[in-house]
């Protein structure tokens, strides 16, 4: 059963590599200094029991208007006492989807920024 705020691995994957492929020249270019995090998907990834929570960089590509717009997005997944991923993929692509939840409803700063904040 999909969760509210989840993504599919595959989009993880592909919003990842993208990240790793692109992060040479992208941040050249790119002003992102923070992300907004709902608290809502931090207690979704507690509540299956992570221990910790990794956070893995990766980039939203889409159309708007007929632009192509880059979207930096914080993808995040619970982790276990042994520090892996709690994710159990047998194909490599598909999550069991009454366990494995990868979360995304970040945003990034800019846009959504505490302009009085001295971090910024």
């Amino acid at each position: 059963m999909a969760k509210k705020n989840t993504i599919s691995l595959k989009t993880a994957k592909k919003w990842t590599k993208r990240w790793r492929k692109m992060e040479g020249t992208y941040n050249a270019h790119r002003d992102c200094r923070a992300f907004n995090i709902p608290l809502e998907d931090l207690k979704g990834v507690i509540a299956e029991g992570a221990v910790t929570v990794r956070a893995y960089l990766g980039v939203h590509k889409r159309k708007i208007e007929g632009e192509t717009v880059f979207e930096e997005k914080l993808i995040i997944v619970g982790v276990d006492a042994e520090g892996k991923d709690m994710i159990s993929s047998k194909d490599g692509e598909n999550l069991d989807p009454e366990s494995d939840f990868i979360y995304d409803l970040t945003t990034p700063c800019p846009d959504k920024c505490d302009t009085e904040s001295p971090l910024n």
